[in-house]
């Protein structure tokens, strides 16, 4: 299977296997239940373009119906993990767009934020270098993120004129590190470090650049192993009860629970259990 500009169907549909897809933009490789998206141009610092963000969305789009993708790691090649908008390919050619050519693109952008989120699979981001603009954006939408010392973050919109609320920015940011320190990332567009990230909550930990690939790895094989339906459930609550009241939450979750009371991982956690054993999850 190959991408196409304009072409997503074929993409998997209903249910199938996605370990066979072969991308066009970036490495795509699968192995034990985990993807891992792999962005390849090193030689720039691993920027997107056109044909990237779309086939990023479509992807992402496709993963809920891959049945041997359990979770996915996202990367960048070389010591970077994404410059954002290729000043070139992007850049240069939104400043002769008309509005509706330009709204076009934002929402592109946007929805591949929002399909990495209504994925069901757990997403690990790694994070090395360079993550600034819609690079920091990727990270931002994933799960979990695992940074090092020399990671530098920014959310540089200011710095090319633009409004800080891009890609649904000024919704998540504030959500996994505050209002306040969101506020001033936003703003100023400046570079946060891989300790500042991590003391601020932006990363879950911090590795040496030569063991990051394998902590993200490992994180990501566990979930894998995990009841992945209820993993599945765990996130789709995790994006949804933001815009609950406590009650409705509340309520939201003692019927996802039930659901996930009626699977068949619930009922192998129990008898492993009562046979002194480890749980063998199968995702059903």
């Amino acid at each position: 299977m190959r991408y196409l500009p304009g072409q997503a169907q074929q993409l998997p549909g209903h249910h199938q296997p996605l370990s066979g897809y072969q991308a066009s933009h970036f490495k795509f490789e699968v192995s034990g239940g985990v993807a891992t998206l792999t962005l390849d141009r090193p030689e720039r610092k691993n920027p997107l373009t056109f044909d990237s963000y779309a086939e990023l969305r479509d992807l992402f789009r496709a993963l809920p119906m891959a049945t041997d993708i359990k979770a996915v790691v996202i990367t960048g090649a070389g010591e970077n993990f994404c410059s954002g908008g290729d000043v070139h390919d992007i850049i240069g050619p939104l400043t002769q767009l008309d509005m509706p050519g330009l709204l076009a693109f934002t929402r592109l952008t946007g929805d591949l934020v929002k399909a990495i989120r209504a994925c069901p699979q757990p997403v690990v981001a790694a994070v090395d270098g360079v993550c600034v603009g819609a690079g920091a954006m990727l990270a931002l939408a994933a799960d979990i993120r695992f940074g090092t010392a020399r990671s530098k973050t920014a959310f540089l919109f200011t710095r090319v004129g633009l409004a800080g609320c891009d890609m649904g920015a000024c919704a998540l940011l504030p959500r996994v590190i505050g209002q306040g320190r969101a506020a001033e990332l936003l703003y100023t567009g400046r570079s946060m470090g891989g300790a500042e990230g991590e003391r601020w909550g932006f990363f879950n930990s911090l590795h040496e650049p030569d063991a990051l690939a394998h902590a993200a790895l490992t994180m990501a094989r566990g979930l894998a192993d995990g009841p992945t339906f209820a993993h599945g459930m765990t996130k789709t609550m995790l994006q949804q009860e933001w815009s609950m009241g406590v009650d409705q939450a509340i309520e939201a979750e003692a019927q996802a629970q039930a659901i996930c009371m009626a699977t068949n991982d619930f009922h192998r956690a129990y008898h492993a259990f009562v046979a002194k054993q480890k749980p063998v999850f199968e995702g059903d």
